[in-house]
């Protein structure tokens, strides 16, 4: 399973803007390259049900909520506090996205991509706000990874396109690559 982890930095109090334009932004995005989405440390005092209804009444993005609503149906949207300690099992292997990534820490987009083809599982942490992920999740985070591998700092809502596009890119090249006899050309 592949999962966008949202982690909310602005307001913890009252909702803005900010906060369902970014879920509504992130939710086709994670539908069409077949991630979970899950949100942390988001203000909404509602469940599930009642979150997508909010963000298919606030906004037109993403069909008015339409991805949002399907990866609910189908089980692939979770929404909780930031855990204190650790994430749960299932979404696998954390990874915060930076473009510092620490040496000992960091995994290459083509490193995920091998790893999603042997059915790994990993969830990567973006910051929603200017102060980016606390500095406590970098330490907890078995991996960091640059998905520009150049060292780019990406705004939030870029950083959620290039991540799935990336790796659905990379896992789809290196499954055609192990399709094609070793004599053909590409």
């Amino acid at each position: 399973m592949l999962t966008m982890g949202i982690v909310n930095m602005y307001d913890k109090i009252k909702v803005v803007d900010a906060h369902y334009r970014t879920i509504a932004r992130a939710a086709p995005i994670c539908y069409a390259y077949g991630f979970s989405l899950a949100l942390f440390d988001f203000p909404f005092k509602m469940d599930k049900d009642e979150l997508v209804d909010f963000v298919m009444d606030k906004t037109t993005i993403g069909e008015s909520g339409k991805y949002l609503g399907l990866l609910n149906k189908e089980h692939h949207l979770f929404v909780s506090d930031l855990p204190p300690k650790g994430f749960p099992a299932h979404f696998g292997s954390v990874i915060t996205t930076t473009s510092k990534p620490h040496p000992q820490k960091v995994l290459t987009p083509l490193d995920v991509a091998a790893g999603n083809m042997r059915k790994k599982s990993y969830m990567f942490l973006v910051g929603l706000g200017r102060k980016g992920l606390p500095k406590d999740l970098f330490e907890r985070a078995e991996y960091h990874l640059d998905i520009t591998s150049k060292g780019i700092s990406l705004e939030t809502c870029t950083a959620i396109g290039a991540i799935p596009t990336q790796i659905n890119a990379l896992t789809f090249a290196l499954e055609q690559k192990q399709k094609k006899p070793e004599t053909e050309k590409y």
